[in-house]
Protein backbone atom coordinates (compact mmCIF):
# COMPACT_ATOMS: atom_id res chain seq x y z
CA UNK A 1 0.00 0.00 0.00
CA UNK A 2 2.44 2.68 1.14
CA UNK A 3 0.10 5.58 1.00
CA UNK A 4 -0.82 5.85 4.65
CA UNK A 5 -3.29 8.71 5.00
CA UNK A 6 -5.80 9.85 7.59
CA UNK A 7 -5.68 10.54 11.30
CA UNK A 8 -7.06 8.64 14.24
CA UNK A 9 -7.10 9.18 17.96
CA UNK A 10 -6.43 6.13 20.12
CA UNK A 11 -5.55 5.64 23.75
CA UNK A 12 -2.41 4.01 25.06
CA UNK A 13 -3.68 1.33 27.46
CA UNK A 14 -2.30 0.56 30.93
CA UNK A 15 -0.02 -2.12 29.43
CA UNK A 16 1.56 0.43 27.07
CA UNK A 17 -0.24 -0.87 23.97
CA UNK A 18 -1.64 1.17 21.13
CA UNK A 19 -4.22 0.13 18.54
CA UNK A 20 -3.24 0.39 14.89
CA UNK A 21 -6.18 1.67 12.82
CA UNK A 22 -7.76 -1.21 10.88
CA UNK A 23 -7.16 0.42 7.47
CA UNK A 24 -3.38 0.29 8.11
CA UNK A 25 -3.21 -3.29 9.41
CA UNK A 26 -2.81 -5.22 6.12
CA UNK A 27 0.63 -3.66 5.58
CA UNK A 28 1.79 -4.79 9.02
CA UNK A 29 0.87 -8.50 8.85
CA UNK A 30 4.58 -9.34 9.23
CA UNK A 31 5.04 -6.89 12.11
CA UNK A 32 6.58 -3.45 12.07
CA UNK A 33 9.30 -1.24 13.49
CA UNK A 34 9.10 1.82 15.71
CA UNK A 35 11.75 4.53 15.57
CA UNK A 36 12.27 8.12 16.65
CA UNK A 37 10.94 10.60 14.11
CA UNK A 38 10.96 14.35 13.72
CA UNK A 39 9.40 16.81 16.16
CA UNK A 40 9.19 14.20 18.91
CA UNK A 41 6.79 11.89 17.08
CA UNK A 42 7.35 8.15 16.77
CA UNK A 43 7.39 6.48 13.33
CA UNK A 44 5.89 3.04 12.70
CA UNK A 45 7.43 1.47 9.58
CA UNK A 46 6.47 -1.61 7.59
CA UNK A 47 9.29 -4.19 7.48
CA UNK A 48 10.18 -3.28 3.89
CA UNK A 49 10.17 0.46 4.49
CA UNK A 50 12.22 0.02 7.67
CA UNK A 51 14.83 -1.85 5.62
CA UNK A 52 14.88 1.05 3.16
CA UNK A 53 15.26 3.55 6.01
CA UNK A 54 18.08 1.48 7.51
CA UNK A 55 19.93 1.44 4.18
CA UNK A 56 19.44 5.20 3.83
CA UNK A 57 20.81 5.84 7.34
CA UNK A 58 23.77 3.59 6.63
CA UNK A 59 24.59 5.42 3.41
CA UNK A 60 24.28 8.82 5.11
CA UNK A 61 26.54 7.70 7.95
CA UNK A 62 29.24 6.66 5.46
CA UNK A 63 29.42 10.06 3.81
CA UNK A 64 28.30 12.33 6.64
CA UNK A 65 31.16 11.89 9.08
CA UNK A 66 30.99 11.54 12.85
CA UNK A 67 27.85 13.68 13.43
CA UNK A 68 25.82 11.60 10.98
CA UNK A 69 27.14 8.34 12.45
CA UNK A 70 26.08 9.55 15.87
CA UNK A 71 22.56 10.33 14.59
CA UNK A 72 22.40 6.92 12.91
CA UNK A 73 23.42 5.18 16.15
CA UNK A 74 20.76 7.12 18.08
CA UNK A 75 18.09 6.17 15.53
CA UNK A 76 19.13 2.50 15.45
CA UNK A 77 19.53 2.12 19.21
CA UNK A 78 16.10 3.64 19.85
CA UNK A 79 14.28 1.63 17.19
CA UNK A 80 12.48 -1.61 17.96
CA UNK A 81 10.45 -4.26 16.20
CA UNK A 82 6.81 -4.78 17.14
CA UNK A 83 4.22 -7.47 16.62
CA UNK A 84 0.47 -7.01 16.51
CA UNK A 85 -2.19 -9.06 18.28
CA UNK A 86 -5.53 -10.02 16.70
CA UNK A 87 -7.08 -6.74 17.82
CA UNK A 88 -4.33 -4.76 16.07
CA UNK A 89 -2.62 -3.72 19.30
CA UNK A 90 1.13 -3.42 19.64
CA UNK A 91 3.28 -2.81 22.69
CA UNK A 92 5.17 0.47 22.67
CA UNK A 93 8.48 0.00 24.53
CA UNK A 94 9.11 2.33 27.45
CA UNK A 95 12.03 4.08 25.79
CA UNK A 96 9.90 4.83 22.73
CA UNK A 97 7.02 6.05 24.92
CA UNK A 98 9.48 8.32 26.71
CA UNK A 99 10.91 9.70 23.45
CA UNK A 100 7.45 10.54 22.10
CA UNK A 101 6.05 11.50 25.54
CA UNK A 102 3.28 9.02 24.72
CA UNK A 103 0.60 8.53 27.34
CA UNK A 104 -3.17 8.67 27.32
CA UNK A 105 -4.56 9.88 24.01
CA UNK A 106 -2.27 9.40 21.03
CA UNK A 107 -2.76 10.77 17.56
CA UNK A 108 -2.05 8.12 14.90
CA UNK A 109 -1.44 9.83 11.57
CA UNK A 110 -0.81 8.46 8.10
CA UNK A 111 2.41 9.98 6.75
CA UNK A 112 2.48 8.40 3.27
CA UNK A 113 5.45 6.01 3.77
CA UNK A 114 4.93 5.39 7.50
CA UNK A 115 2.50 5.88 10.37
CA UNK A 116 3.33 8.65 12.81
CA UNK A 117 2.29 8.45 16.46
CA UNK A 118 2.38 11.46 18.75
CA UNK A 119 0.53 13.49 21.30
CA UNK A 120 -1.65 16.39 20.26
CA UNK A 121 0.65 18.93 22.00
CA UNK A 122 3.49 17.86 19.71
CA UNK A 123 1.39 17.10 16.65
CA UNK A 124 -0.63 20.30 16.85
CA UNK A 125 -4.26 20.59 15.91
CA UNK A 126 -4.75 17.16 14.40
CA UNK A 127 -1.60 16.88 12.33
CA UNK A 128 2.03 16.19 13.04
CA UNK A 129 4.30 18.92 11.74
Amino acid sequence: MLGFVGQFQHTLDVKGRLILPSKFRPEFERGGHLSPATEGCVALWTPGEFTRQTEEWLQLSRVGGAPMRQQMRYWASNSSSVDFDKQGRFAVPGSVRDYGALSGDVLVVGAIDHVSCGIRDICGEGECR
